[in-house]
């Protein structure tokens, strides 16, 4: 059937490929890839080697999940009590029994989930679970928590509104554990970039549970406040940070416990902590016998501190919680030494003394304990034990010291306690939302959406009910005020006022109870003010107010029973003692214990009393801004001061400073009128939660406790209403807005009209809805079908929008490529010109340097082989003038040399040599060196040009490159060179070429260079030959 579906050719009727990846065939298959690719190919492989090619019937594929999906084609109808046939309680206790037998413990009510505790570990919350509840059909899956809190963030998501997801039921019902995985699963659908705060956001239910649960009769991890968790996300999905307010806690129960309860755990766990790291002394908490606040009747509390194991885990998960979050050591110190200072207060005991004028006053007999306090709040003992004993009245401008009796000694001693913790409490949690906040870097807080998750203390039927438990069944009246009238009252109203014939549904509504005890000013909190403003009140005198005021069915008192009074709860009759009512609700705290506390050298204790109490009777949260770098630091932890402004401390708008009017009553009020304010702005979903047995055994069924939770509760009504009603009520422009894409095209304007509505339904192939006169009346079920309808159409037109989107990028980035490819064409020619021009200018200096060098070098080599030649030619004149003027005796003169020197003109140019064997200058005999012609015929010439006698200056033209070396033509050129040879005795010779660079040392056969070599330093302007040569300078030639 589902193939023959698939084959369709419209593609408007054929399933989409998100109900293929959603068929339970497909989803079963899911992590079993590389299994069933070996089974096929193992298959194919026997196919291909018999050679048949006819259909074969394969064994069937065994694919069973541990946990079964159901789909609605099988077992659906059971998942949903709406579906059933017979609608009367012992149907309903049946198929709820049934389930929970088959450890199906969660089952619809239309779309409110009903979950029982199964007291026991189920491998059903794993990450597996998580993806496979995530955006898919309800129907695909069985019943889970994991699907409310996925229907909470599609709609959230889809429709940009806040949601509200409420758990409700009674202590021990599995509230707390519900919660934690609603955040879990929360927390996976918004994933986000910052892994760090979504690790942070699963470690503060632990953290604040620490603190504010504790271990009762019935639970042993009972909430004792009321919690509210904002989770906050992006327009986009993304959690970007999450909040938490507390109302109510118990603070009572950190001085003084029921018969079998505990306190709250965080002393058990810090106490196991410490014993295990040996730091008992560093906190002064004794070793042996346990302090009096957290000591039992039974004796036994050291015992299971220093034995249970899981106390000693705890710890160190609440260290882990503490580091993840971003609180500092010295932070985490300082809340260690006020809850150790806390245990050492309680066990400050009073003995009263007398004297002659005083027969009522206290004192501390034993300081050991007051002294330890002391020292962990870092106050005086001495101003401790004074504001213990004693208080200040102001009467007309005088002050005046009055003791305490030991009572009202220890009743200040118990106030004392009860407000470290509370306001130690506060600013845990103050603390936590400054460091959760979202950072305005990523997205604004005002544009976010919020998923908030009610987890407060269930309804509580003591054999000893007292104040406490009081505040926590008003409370639980007001959440299911809440549900009555969003499941029953509104939808009824909505029905008559838009015309809609639909049966009306009965139910119990418990508003005139709440009146009863919230109306102004004959309620039963209002008259319990009113007597805690008498200080002669008695709790005698406040039971009779409620019996002379409160006359109504709801409220009776017992016969024969003194101070207790009854009230008909909605889950119940409870029964009350009156036992403390006064005193618990005036929780007065003295101004001298402040004053002292205000004084002390912890930072965070100075602020927690510098900071005042809001409506709520919470710490006042700064309002400075925090940003994202300076959320790991402490606040306010400065050293240096030791007293604190409390005008530096900002007020928070709903604060109060008129505490001595302000009482737990009070407090309780505002609480719920908060809680109330921000429950009304979301879409709400309920989780009923159901204990099936008192005993916490798993597997146990108790028919009759069922039943009667499921009476209370309206289970029965509810299922009426969903069966009958409808659950949605949108407008008509609303509807169209959401859903005009199923039937129009996207630039189409259609009015919100009928006829547009029923032209959507209709192409949805929705049935059972009905159109009132402003609104559209949908079923339960009718939401998530156009959900999942739009979700495809949507789906769509985004793949189409990416393709188009993708050409379009493809065709911008192939201009942009070809653009840079041409502008880094431009810049490499621009380059290479550039870096052209300057090598060729380079190149060009190189050679200029060169060309210098060498003809440097060149002018002064010609003008030293000049000057050798024109000293050459002046000695031989000067020796041939002492020779011809000793044979003429002096009668020669210059006309007569040169008249003569044509005859012999080779005697002008023998050249001299420098002998070493005589250290003198010889001249050498013309005939045996005619070789010297050449030298002469440049004499010659330089004379022959010269008109006044001069020696003019003849330069050698250069020998150009590639030119044949100059031959000995002349007999007497090659007999001069010869007779040199043969002088210097060149043939035998064996020197060794010499290398580039290296200096050329004279030896015995260069003596002709070295001759030559005389010349080099004789300056260039004497080489003129226009300057004749002075007598001194002849001489020294």
């Amino acid at each position: 059937m589902w193939i023959c579906r698939c084959l369709i050719k419209d593609f408007e009727k054929r399933p989409s490929v998100i109900h293929l990846l959603e068929h339970p065939f497909i989803k079963q298959v899911h992590g079993k890839d590389m299994a069933l690719q070996r089974q096929l190919a193992k298959l194919i492989q026997v196919q291909q080697q018999s050679g048949s090619i006819a259909k074969t019937r394969y064994e069937r594929m065994h694919t069973k999940r541990p946990y079964v999906l159901q789909t609605k084609e099988n077992s659906c109808l059971d998942d949903d009590l709406v579906n059933l046939e017979v609608l009367d309680e012992d149907t309903i206790i049946h198929q709820l029994q049934t389930r929970y037998a088959d450890l199906q413990i969660y089952t619809y009510v239309g779309d409110i989930l009903i979950a029982l505790n199964p007291f026991q570990n189920l491998s059903i919350y794993s990450p597996q679970f998580s993806k496979l509840y995530h955006g898919v059909k309800r129907a695909s899956n069985p019943p889970h928590i994991f699907a409310s809190a996925d229907a909470a963030y599609q709609g959230m998501v889809t429709f940009c509104k806040d949601q509200c997801i409420i758990i409700s039921g009674e202590s021990g019902a599995g509230k707390t554990e519900s919660a934690h995985l609603i955040v879990q699963h929360l927390t996976f659908l918004g994933k986000a970039n910052n892994r760090a705060l979504r690790e942070k956001i699963l470690q503060v239910n632990p953290l604040v549970e620490a603190f504010g649960n504790a271990c009762t009769v019935i639970n042993d991890n009972s909430s004792r406040f009321g919690k509210y968790l904002e989770m906050m996300f992006t327009p986009t999905g993304a959690v970007m940070g999450a909040k938490i307010s507390e109302y109510l806690l118990e603070k009572s129960r950190v001085i003084k416990q029921a018969v079998g309860e505990k306190n709250f755990h965080i002393f058990y766990y810090i106490y196991a902590g410490l014993h295990h790291h040996k730091k008992l002394s560093e906190y002064r908490l004794p070793e042996k016998k346990p302090p009096s606040y957290i000591n039992n009747e039974t004796g036994t509390v050291m015992q299971d501190i220093v034995n249970n194991e899981s106390y000693r885990r705890q710890f160190a998960a609440i260290q882990h919680c503490f580091r993840i979050i971003g609180f500092s050591n010295e932070e985490v110190h300082s809340v260690y030494r006020i809850l150790a200072g806390i245990l050492n207060t309680g066990n400050i005991e009073f003995t009263a003394i007398s004297s002659k004028h005083q027969i009522d006053k206290s004192e501390v007999p034993n300081g050991e304990a007051l002294e330890n306090a002391a020292s962990l709040l870092s106050i005086g003992s001495e101003e401790l034990q004074e504001a213990l004993t004693s208080h200040c009245v102001v009467t007309r401008g005088e002050t005046i010291i009055r003791t305490n009796t030991v009572d009202k000694a220890a009743d200040v001693r118990d106030a004392m306690s009860k407000a470290l913790y509370g306001r130690l409490f506060s600013w845990i949690v103050n603390r936590i939302n400054t460091l959760l906040q979202p950072d305005k870097n990523i997205c604004n807080a005002e544009s976010g959406m919020n998923v908030g998750i009610l987890d407060i203390f269930g309804f509580e039927n003591f054999k000893r009910n007292s104040f406490e438990q009081l505040c926590i069944n008003i409370a639980n009246e007001q959440i299911q005020f809440y549900f009555n009238q969003h499941i029953f009252a509104l939808e009824q109203m909505e029905y008559q006022s838009e015309g809609i014939d639909a049966a009306l549904v009965k139910y119990e509504d418990n508003r005139p109870l709440l009146d009863t005890f919230l109306q102004k000013p004959m309620g039963l909190l209002s008259l319990l003010d009113e007597e805690s403003r008498f200080p002669q009140a008695t709790d005698q005198t406040l039971v009779d107010k409620f019996e002379d005021n409160l006359r109504c069915k709801y409220f009776w008192r017992p016969k024969g029973v003194e101070l207790c009074f009854g009230i008909q709860h909605y889950a119940g009759k409870v029964l009350y003692n009156v036992c403390g009512f006064l005193e618990k609700n005036r929780d007065t705290l003295p101004a001298d214990i402040v004053v002292v506390l205000r004084t002390s050298e912890n930072k965070l204790l100075q602020q927690l009393f510098s900071s005042p109490l809001t409506k709520t009777g919470n710490l006042a949260q700064s309002r400075a801004r925090v940003t994202a770098a300076s959320r790991s630091l402490p606040p306010q932890l400065n050293a240096g001061r030791i007293k604190v402004d409390t005008m530096e401390m900002m007020r928070h708008p709903g604060e109060t400073t008129n505490m001595k009017r302000q009482t737990v009553a009070s407090y309780f009020r505002y609480s719920l009128m908060d809680l109330l304010s921000k429950m009304v702005v979301g879409q709400p979903h309920f989780v009923r939660c159901i204990k099936p047995n008192d005993d916490r055994q798993a597997m146990k069924f108790c028919r009759e406790r069922v039943l009667m939770q499921l009476r209370y509760t309206g289970i029965l009504e509810t299922v009426n209403i969903r069966r009958q009603g409808y659950s949605h009520r949108i407008l008509f422009d609303e509807f169209l807005k959401r859903y005009y894409y199923l039937a129009f095209k996207a630039h189409q304007n259609p009015p919100g009209t009928r006829e547009t509505c029923t032209a959507i339904l209709e192409k949805a192939k929705l049935d059972k809805w009905v159109l009132g006169k402003t609104k559209v009346f949908l079923k339960y079920y009718h939401v998530e079908q156009l959900n999942l309808l739009l979700r495809e159409v949507i789906g769509r037109v985004v793949v189409m929008q990416a393709y188009t989107k993708g050409w379009l990028g493809a065709r911008r980035y192939k201009k942009v490529k070809e653009k840079r490819e041409k502008s880094a064409t431009s810049i490499q020619t621009a380059w290479r010109g550039y870096d052209a021009r300057r090598k060729y200018q380079q190149l060009r200096a190189r050679r200029d340097e060169a060309a210098v060098c060498i003809q440097s070098a060149y002018k002064g080599y010609t003008a030293r082989k000049n000057y050798v030649v024109l000293k050459n030619n002046k000695h031989y004149e000067f020796n041939e003038r002492q020779r011809l003027g000793s044979s003429n005796k002096g009668h020669l003169t210059d006309s007569s040399i040169r008249a003569r020197q044509p005859d012999k003109e080779a005697d002008y140019h023998r050249p001299l040599f420098y002998t070493t064997e005589r250290n003198s200058l010889v001249d050498i005999d013309e005939h045996d060196f005619t070789a010297n012609r050449r030298l002469s015929d440049f004499y010659g010439s330089q004379k022959s040009t010269g008109s006044d006698g001069c020696l003019e200056k003849k330069l050698r033209t250069a020998r150009r490159r590639c030119q044949q070396p100059k031959t000995l033509n002349s007999p007497e050129d090659s007999m001069y060179y010869n007779q040199v040879n043969g002088s210097l005795e060149y043939q035998g010779s064996k020197r060794k070429p010499r290398k580039l660079g290296q200096v050329k040392l004279l030896d015995g056969e260069d003596e002709y260079y070295k001759l030559l070599s005389a010349a080099d330093s004789i300056p260039e302007e004497d080489f003129s030959p226009c300057s004749p040569l002075s007598p001194q300078q002849m001489f020294f030639s």
